[in-house]
């Protein structure tokens, strides 16, 4: 599961990108499930820990995208990914992950422009913000 964080802006609607630790390329925060907590929740976590944010998860996927995952043999196995938004209320100037990667805030084309897979592309470039669920937490 992956998680979408999003803001809007004077300018309009923007995502925030993270880079991968290894290849440095644009991706969002995303992993794998976690005990005790549903995928939603889980997508929150691994925002929290890669990207440094908090906010309000909605608890249903807004699609999927699939990549390309490198195992520690060097081979590749094809993953599906499902996305949940997260409006971001905070951004964290220090987490987990802040030595290993980088964060911008990008608009939603540029975003779309910027990673490699073209399902997450497509997903990002057609995002509208959900109408907000009842109870979704905070992430």
């Amino acid at each position: 599961m992956a998680a979408l964080p999003w803001r809007k802006t004077d300018d309009g609607l923007q995502v925030l990108m993270i880079t991968s630790r290894e290849t440095r390329r644009w991706v969002i925060p995303k992993g794998g499930r976690m005990i005790g907590k549903t995928d939603h929740e889980a997508a929150a976590q691994e925002a929290l820990e890669e990207a440094g944010v908090r906010g309000e998860i909605h608890p249903d996927a807004i699609g999927s995208f699939r990549y390309a995952k490198r195992l520690r043999t060097g081979a590749e196995r094809q993953c599906v990914v499902a996305v949940y938004p997260l409006e971001v209320l905070i951004q964290l100037g220090a987490w987990p992950e802040d030595g290993e990667r980088q964060r911008q805030w990008m608009m939603l084309a540029h975003a779309a422009e910027a990673v490699h897979e073209t399902d997450l592309a497509d997903l990002i470039r057609r995002f509208e913000p959900p109408v907000a669920a009842p109870d979704a937490g905070e992430g």
